[in-house]
């Protein structure tokens, strides 16, 4: 049986016309006893943001602030992870150490010099965070003093491990129902913990 086409309308582009972004659908509040995996920022739903090593400082700042992100992941051409680097070291006292050993000026700066190599990351594998509870992940970010983690996981069509998600403490505190601004400070356990008692 032979089917019968039509071309569809095809019409002009407006200004200010912009492409979609996907979004991770999340609840609103959460509690410590909730699954680590609902506070997840999932890879395969949300788009990582990366940037390259030899990119200013300065810019990747200014990406973090246009994308309303904390971290970045730092790929190389072929999207190999090469490392990360946060708002935490961005604004913190590593900057300051790198520029009085060097003696340059921040707008000298690149990601390559701030950011934490791969070698030196450590991550948490996603068949641990499959049973684990919020609660636990702000166990385990208090116990190495970190903002965020990156989760690792195999992906089904390689078998390649791959940064599947990342945790944020300071998403983890608004969620949690936390009033903060982690743009100007980090968020603290003791926040933290109010928060998880309140509920």
């Amino acid at each position: 049986m032979k089917h019968s086409y039509r071309p569809l309308p095809l019409y002009r582009l407006g200004p200010g016309i912009r492409h979609a972004r996907p979004r991770q659908q999340l609840p609103r509040r959460i509690t410590t006893d909730d699954p680590a995996l609902s506070v997840m920022t999932d890879l395969c739903q949300v788009t990582a943001v990366t940037t390259e090593l030899s990119t200013p400082l300065s810019k990747g700042l200014d990406l973090m602030v246009k994308r309303g992100v904390r971290v970045l992941l730092v790929v190389d051409a072929d999207d190999n992870l090469l490392g990360l680097i946060t708002s935490r070291d961005v604004n913190g006292e590593k900057v300051d150490r790198i520029l009085t050993k060097a003696g340059c000026t921040c707008e000298d700066l690149l990601v390559s010099d701030v950011m934490t190599l791969r070698a030196k990351l450590e991550v948490l594998m996603m068949e641990d965070i499959l049973g684990a509870r919020v609660g636990d992940l702000i166990a385990t970010l208090r116990q190495v003093n970190r903002q965020h983690a990156l989760v690792l996981d195999v992906d089904p069509e390689t078998e390649i491990p791959t940064v599947r998600g990342i945790f944020s403490l300071s998403e983890i505190g608004l969620r949690l129902g936390l009033s903060i601004n982690p743009s100007r400070r980090p968020t603290t356990y003791a926040e933290l913990e109010q928060a998880g008692a309140a509920l």
